[in-house]
């Protein structure tokens, strides 16, 4: 959190909460009012000041005030940041580098979903290919085709077991399927905060 943050905090306590206005897209973009935020310092300056309190609710602190934020997936998105040929690397939305994968699961409509040290995200949907390509490999830790990898997807689809795993540094993380609906309940964050003044 930024310092001028904490001042403007400890100055002004009582500030109302924001509810409805921020949202963090599946692409981990920033958008007001679902506009895309083009400046770079405002996204820079949100990701920085970005947190969750117990309930699980995720907000960017602007100064005084917290803006809760609208998550159109999870609190996350991962990117692949290694290169090719190269063992996978990632880092979420916010710059943030990935030390450790705990698990990983894939959705009925394919989204891969990881949780790392830094919390649970989904991955871009850009890095895929990139992260097909760098670390899911087989149960004799063979890399996978794209082929055969488009085979299982009636499979995932079908929320079934696969024969998948991926390879994060010294670990091997079994692909686990799992429900969209599920995932806000099970990893114990509010997609969607409501103002407790005004219930949705």
């Amino acid at each position: 959190m930024d310092e001028i943050v904490r001042q403007a905090m400890a100055k002004w306590p009582n500030v109302p909460a924001v509810y409805g206005w921020l949202a963090l897209d599946r692409r981990g973009n920033w958008l007001i009012k679902r506009e895309t935020i083009g400046n770079e310092a405002l996204n820079a300056f949100i990701s920085r000041n970005y947190l969750h309190d117990d309930l699980g609710r995720w907000y960017f602190q602007n100064g005084p005030q917290r803006v809760f934020i609208d998550l159109d997936c999870t609190p996350f998105v991962y990117r692949v940041t290694s290169g090719l040929n190269a063992p996978l690397a990632l880092a979420t939305h916010t710059g943030a580098g990935v030390n450790t994968l705990l698990g990983a699961w894939i959705d009925e409509q394919g989204t891969v979903l990881m949780h790392t040290d830094r919390g649970v995200g989904n991955v871009h949907d850009q890095d895929l290919d990139p992260l097909l390509l760098a670390a899911i490999i087989d149960a004799n830790g063979n890399a996978i085709e794209e082929e055969a990898f488009d085979a299982l997807l009636d499979i995932i689809e079908h929320q079934q077991p696969i024969p998948l795993w991926i390879n994060f540094r010294d670990s091997n993380i079994r692909l686990e399927p799992i429900n969209s609906a599920d995932v806000p309940k099970r990893f114990g964050f509010v997609p969607h905060p409501a103002d407790p003044a005004h219930p949705q």
